[in-house]
Order: structure tokens, then C-alpha cells, then sequence
């Protein structure tokens, strides 16, 4: 005989608890009710309706909004037959419905974070859940959340993350999995951490593509920069965004991007679903290919044959990403654009050639030239220190290679200085970049002219150009002042 739960004869039994306790164990009592339902339904079906019933529960854990809706549905109609449905629900819920279902088949107290239930989410890119304490990043700080979510719940979340991902092992003490909404969720437990304090880590991208000036309202980049990066985009140079993790080097890029000429064809390739450009932007044709390691290098060939006008790499972090974006550019595509984690400009080209050498062979100072020839500009980004929601544009640095005398040079164009908040700049673009620039159809006149206006206000002290000591084993090592 189905057990029921009578929420009227309960509260009275419990009448001399406070309300909080009263408030969880009942609520604990009607998820436990809901799920007799659902159990007994599960009992009484055959393997192949099981299978289903499985396979749909899979798909309602990780966010398919037709699965999703099926349980909230079946869930309310329960609720109501069982008179149920006005009983207490953690406040972190907008109802009833949604906090047993998150409960029972979601994401648990992470719910609310995960898909924008409270107005104070809605901007959060990134919440961890160290032992049963939920931490979120609001405001540019993270804080401790009142909801706990207990070991056995840890536990269940794990496993029903992981029958998503059947290549995931439940003994692996480190997972990385996803959502159905693209939220990316570290796993790390067992002997990776200490008893008790298994950690997930949950990032949000929040889609947050702005406008050059809206970027200088934010004191992200400086007066005047709104004007000169529209320039640099319709000059048709090879950027790379660098910068720490949540520096803000991936919403640069797809601003960089919307100014694009949208009659352009692009690919963008990265390593995890980062980045929905069939919704930035959907008039424009680009492909995009996930793809990671030994994947990336399976599908490189078929994209070096592609008939794109430019590449978008996201997150560049191995030696197939390095080796392809540099094959690509190397036939002389224009336009790309990458993101990398790494906070020195001039770090970037070693970096990038001695992954490439490591895994693929090859010569170093011929690498490493290859980076400074292919790309343009390097854009380095950080979060402010005291407030991470804040993002500041750090440098500009020109990569340049010379072919005649087998010279890579780095020039510094624009330096923040963290003391006087000010950004300061040096106008002195090389003739290769001007070249460049109207070759593309841009305006190498412009270009000079508004950083001229720039470096005037707050001209770059100290050194501008850098010859690094790792080419050529330091032989033409030097700093040009």
C-alpha cells in the first residue's frame, strides 16, 4: 500500500519545534512523498519503460527544458492531489515545485544560482561548494549562501552528474562535466581532498557582450580607446586576449568581435562551450567546433582546408590549439582572434612554442618567430584587486618579427599604471602594422592619429621595446628605451 504524508497531522505533532524545524522537516517529508509516487510508478513498469524513464531523468538532471518540464509538471500535479502544494519550501526557491524538483531530480541548493531564480544570480559567474557550504561570486565578492546541501545529497548530485557522462568514472577523484544551459561543473573528491570538504566548482558564462564605450563607462579600458579599437578591428590584426581566469578577456573578445564585418566567414574553436555565437550573433556565418587535445588534432586538417576569413580560439591551453591557430594564420588569415590564461605578454610566444615543441618536435627560435610574425597584438586584462567586478585592460603589446635580421621584438603601446590608475601610452606603431592595416582596408593615418592624442595625454615611460633573452639563447637580448 502507497504511503502518504499528512502535512496538517504532522505540524501538529511537531508544534513545540521552532518553525525553522519544522519548516525543513516537513519539507524533507514532502520531497519524501513526491518520490513514493515517482517510485512507485518505477516499480511498475518493464525494463524498456524503465530504460526511458532512465534515459529522461538524465536529460531533466542536466537541463533539458522538455524533461524539465515533464517533472515540474507531474510534480505540481502530485503536490495538489496529495494537498500538499501550499507546505513550507526553502526561501532560496521561488516555490514549491521547483524546490522539490530540484531536490529530487535538480541540481539542489544550487538550483537558484543555476538558473537565475533570484535577481542577485543573475550576474554570478562562478559558485564552489566546499563540504556543504555554498559559496557564490556576487558583486565581486564571493559569499557564504544559507543553504547547506548535505553528504548523502553531495553524493547523489555527483553520481547523477556523472550519468551524463558516461566516459566519467565514479572513482575518478576529478571530473569535468556539463550542463544542458553550458555551465561547467569541477568535480573533485576522494583522495583529492580531505574528508568531508569534496569540492565542486560551477562557472556561469554570462553572456555580457558590451560596446567599446560601455567598456570605458566600466573603467575597463580608458577615454579614447573606444576610439581607437574600432580602428584596430577594420585593420584586420591578429589578436590575442591574455589574462587571468574571470579577467574579462572573453567578453573583450566578443566585443572585438561585433564590430567585425558580419559578411565575413569565421570558425570559432574551443575547447568547451564557452561562447554561443550562433546567439551574439546570428546573422553572421561562423562555424563552431568543440573540440579539445586529441580531438582538436583529429578534425585540424579538415579546418586548415576551410574556407574561413578568420579563426576565434578560445581558451588556448595545449599544443593543438597553439599548433592550429598558428597553421591557420601562417597562410595569412587576418582577423583571428584567442584567449589564453597568462598575465605577461611577452611570456606568450615562449609559452606557445615550447608546448608545441614538446609535443610535435620542431625548432624553437623557428616557433617562436612564427608567433611573433602571425600574431599582431597581445591585449593582457585582470581583475581588480579589491573589487573582481572590475576588469581592467593592463597592456597593449605589439608582436613583430623581422625577417633581415632575425629580430622578434615586443613593443609596449599601452601600460596601465596601478598607482595612478591611469593608462599610459607610446604611439609608435611599426611600419609592418601600418602595411598591414591598409592592406586590410583600414586606415593606418587614423590609427597613428588617435594614438598620437593618447600618448600626448599620458605618454609611456620606461622601457617600450623588448628584445626577449629566450630567442636565439639570448643572443640579440636587449631593451630598446
Amino acid at each position: 500500500m502507497e504511503k502518504t504524508f499528512d502535512l496538517e497531522s504532522y505540524v501538529r505533532t511537531t508544534a513545540g519545534d521552532s518553525d525553522a524545524q519544522v519548516g525543513e522537516e516537513a519539507f524533507r517529508r514532502i520531497c519524501e512523498a513526491v518520490r513514493l509516487v515517482f517510485d512507485s510508478e518505477w516499480n511498475a513498469t518493464d525494463e524498456i519503460a524503465r530504460n526511458r524513464k532512465l534515459a529522461r531523468e538524465k536529460r531533466a538532471i542536466i537541463g533539458y527544458e522538455q524533461e524539465v518540464g515533464f517533472y515540474k509538471v507531474k510534480i505540481r500535479e502530485i503536490l495538489h492531489a496529495r494537498k500538499l502544494a501550499d507546505g513550507w519550501f526553502p526561501p532560496w526557491y521561488p516555490d514549491l515545485t521547483e524546490a522539490v524538483f530540484a531536490e529530487l531530480y535538480g541540481l539542489a541548493g544550487l538550483a537558484p544560482w543555476a538558473y537565475d531564480m533570484d535577481e542577485k544570480y543573475r550576474y554570478s559567474q562562478s559558485a564552489k561548494l566546499i563540504g556543504d557550504r555554498l559559496y557564490c561570486l556576487i558583486d565581486g565578492k564571493s559569499r557564504l549562501q544559507p543553504q547547506r546541501i548535505p553528504e548523502d545529497r553531495r553524493q547523489q548530485l555527483k553520481r547523477t552528474l556523472l550519468l551524463a557522462t558516461p566516459e566519467e568514472r565514479l572513482e575518478y577523484g576529478f571530473h569535468e562535466v556539463y550542463l544542458h544551459n553550458g555551465i561547467r561543473i569541477t568535480i573533485y573528491s576522494g583522495s583529492r581532498t580531505k574528508k568531508g570538504q569534496d569540492v565542486m566548482v560551477f562557472r556561469k558564462y554570462v553572456l555580457q557582450t558590451r560596446t567599446f564605450e560601455e567598456m570605458v563607462r566600466l573603467r575597463t579600458i580608458p577615454p579614447g580607446a573606444a576610439e581607437l579599437f574600432p580602428c584596430m578591428v577594420k585593420a584586420g590584426f591578429n589578436v590575442i586576449f591574455a589574462g587571468q581566469v574571470r579577467s574579462g578577456k572573453t567578453t573583450f573578445l566578443q566585443t572585438w568581435q561585433s564590430y567585425e564585418d558580419p559578411s565575413l566567414e569565421g570558425l570559432a574553436v574551443a575547447t568547451d562551450p564557452e561562447t554561443p555565437w550562433h546567439e551574439l550573433m546570428p546573422d553572421v556565418p561562423i562555424m563552431q567546433i568543440v573540440a579539445d587535445g586529441d580531438e582538436l588534432e583529429g578534425v585540424a586538417k579538415s579546418l586548415l582546408r576551410g574556407d574561413n576569413d578568420y579563426v576565434l580560439l578560445e581558451e588556448m591551453r595545449d599544443a593543438a590549439a597553439f599548433k592550429l591557430v598558428l597553421d591557420i594564420t601562417s597562410t595569412g588569415t587576418c582577423r583571428s582572434k584567442a584567449t589564453i590564461h597568462d598575465n605577461d605578454a611577452l611570456n606568450i610566444p615562449y609559452k606557445m612554442a615550447s608546448k608545441i615543441r614538446e609535443k610535435y618536435g620542431g625548432d624553437m627560435d623557428a616557433i617562436t618567430a612564427q608567433v611573433f610574425r602571425n600574431f599582431d597584438f597581445v591585449l593582457e586584462f585582470c581583475q581588480h584587486p579589491l573589487d573582481k567586478r572590475r576588469k581592467i585592460m593592463t597592456g597593449i603589446t605589439e608582436l613583430s618579427y623581422d625577417p633581415r635580421e632575425d629580430v622578434v621584438s615586443a613593443t609596449r603601446i599601452c601600460r596601465y599604471d596601478h598607482q595612478r590608475e591611469r593608462w599610459e601610452w607610446n604611439a609608435a606603431l611599426s611600419a609592418e602594422k601600418l602595411a598591414k592595416a591598409e592592406r586590410n582596408g583600414g586606415s593606418p593615418a587614423r590609427l597613428t592619429a588617435v594614438l598620437q592624442v593618447l600618448a600626448r595625454s599620458d605618454p609611456l615611460t620606461g622601457e617600450q621595446v623588448i628584445h626577449p633573452a629566450y630567442y636565439r639563447q639570448g643572443g640579440n637580448a636587449c631593451i630598446s628605451r
